[in-house]
């Protein structure tokens, strides 16, 4: 089993991994075993999952050269409550707002940062609140904890600092 990428919850029990056999699993420490909480639907890997900072039943995962997001309820993780459209190539980042359990932050190969409102779980969302485009594709991304209005993302050999 290949992993790309590893979240804990608030719960320090429970962490979820990727795979590249496109299973998300959740590995509890007082067990040995795991459980398949989802597989994508075009049976591509898993590349990022990151929990929701203020909610620890949402979840977000991207597939591998996937353009959507997929935004999951752990109570019932088999299929997503919403999916994130709006990059027009592979998505390489994924960010829940950590003052705000709706908003959330996408960075993608077509060099954009969208930032999601998912108040109202809807299947798809297509409209991200506020887009940002860099001067080259977007591989990575943070959102400050300490000052919200502010998030990270990394291009080409450059780190900048939006303010949201």
């Amino acid at each position: 089993m290949c992993t790309h990428h590893v979240t804990s919850s608030r719960d320090v029990r429970s962490r979820l991994t990727p795979n590249s056999i496109t299973v998300l699993r959740s590995l509890l420490q007082t067990s040995p075993t795991s459980i398949i909480l989802y597989e994508t639907p075009d049976l591509s890997p898993l590349l990022k999952i990151t929990w929701n900072k203020q909610d620890p039943n949402y979840l977000a995962v991207v597939g591998t050269e996937n353009r959507t997001a997929a935004i999951l309820d752990i109570r019932m993780p088999s299929m997503s409550v919403a999916e994130l459209v709006g990059h027009q190539a592979p998505l390489n980042g994924i960010a829940w707002a950590p003052h705000s359990p709706c908003h959330i932050c996408t960075v993608s190969d077509d060099s954009q940062a969208l930032i999601w409102d998912v108040t109202h779980k809807a299947k798809p969302i297509e409209d991200p609140i506020l887009a940002y485009t860099a001067a080259a594709e977007v591989n990575n991304l943070q959102w400050c904890s300490s000052h919200e209005d502010w998030v990270g993302i990394c291009y080409s050999n450059n780190v900048q600092i939006l303010r949201v």
